[in-house]
């Protein structure tokens, strides 16, 4: 019902099923984050309007525009899909047309996760177990480099996050775990349902 609703007045579509896998197995099938999981997200995380936050494998832009919506935040949503960045240009121009503040805010680059440039200003990032632990390494790797050179805070939100990037930020970097948001009425019966929320120290 939620995603209806979110999606009917944000006056985009980002619902239905996703077809087809990619041809790569460091990337993992794309899907949304539900909505009603968001809403528990953003009711204990917030973000300002001043912060820049990077979707990595961000589909048809879901959280681009609901986070926009909320903060008037800029969004940056990275796809290697060509056809989910399709999808997420129409989103935009729809959402545009009931939501003329986000004009300057919401960004979409279709590339490999790995090549996206930093940008200094880009200070939150996003991940819902998009690829393999490799790919989530270099971009780590890519986030580090780019602090080094423009000192921010920085923090990486990780929806249903994987063992193996909970054990690499834990044991091979200086990131540590800030905060848990577990979903009510799931994470009882699946731990993985949880937003982890981790600062660069």
């Amino acid at each position: 019902m939620k995603e209806q609703f979110y999606d009917e007045m944000l006056n985009i579509k980002t619902r239905g099923d996703q077809k087809g896998f990619n041809k790569t197995l460091h990337y993992h099938r794309y899907e949304p984050t539900p909505y009603s999981a968001l809403e528990q997200l953003f009711a204990q995380y917030e973000l300002k309007s001043s912060d820049r936050i990077v979707d990595f494998g961000c589909g048809k832009g879901r959280l681009n525009f609901y986070i926009n919506y909320l903060y008037n935040t800029t969004s940056i949503g990275v796809e290697m899909n060509e056809a989910f960045y399709q999808e997420a240009l129409k989103n935009r121009t729809s959402y545009l047309n009931k939501y003329r503040k986000g004009h300057h805010n919401i960004h979409f680059h279709c590339c490999l996760a790995q090549e996206y440039p930093i940008d200094v200003s880009d200070n939150r990032f996003y991940f819902f177990n998009p690829f393999s632990i490799q790919i989530f390494m270099n971009i780590i790797n890519n986030i580090l480099i780019s602090v080094e050179k423009s000192v921010r805070d920085v923090e990486l939100v990780l929806y249903y996050p994987s063992e193996d990037y909970i054990f690499f930020l834990e044991n091979q970097t200086s990131i540590e775990l800030k905060q848990e948001i577990m979903l009510p009425g799931l994470y009882e019966h699946n731990s993985f349902e949880r937003f982890s929320i981790y600062r660069l120290a």
